[in-house]
């Protein structure tokens, strides 16, 4: 995948492969020291249902990142 610099991420709107609206990218997760990313924290959409994706204690999603697909004008993610 191309290089994508985070701050044209922020806001972005996630969907599933299948065209599930999931939500929009609240932020992501990272080791500090070595800079892997871990998870996509995402504002569920209100219409999202049956979701095998962990919540945060704040009722965010958390997706790892392997599971993005495609990065366009909708971060794609594999459900």
């Amino acid at each position: 995948m191309a290089e994508i610099l985070a701050e044209n991420l922020s806001g972005k709107d996630v969907m599933g492969t299948d065209g599930t609206e999931i939500g929009s990218l609240y932020n992501i997760t990272m080791d500090i020291s070595s800079g892997t990313l871990y998870n996509l924290v995402i504002d569920p959409a209100e219409s999202l249902r049956n979701t095998d994706f962990e919540y945060t204690d704040q009722g965010r999603l958390l997706i790892p990142v392997e599971r993005v697909k495609a990065v366009k004008d909708h971060m794609i993610v594999n459900r």
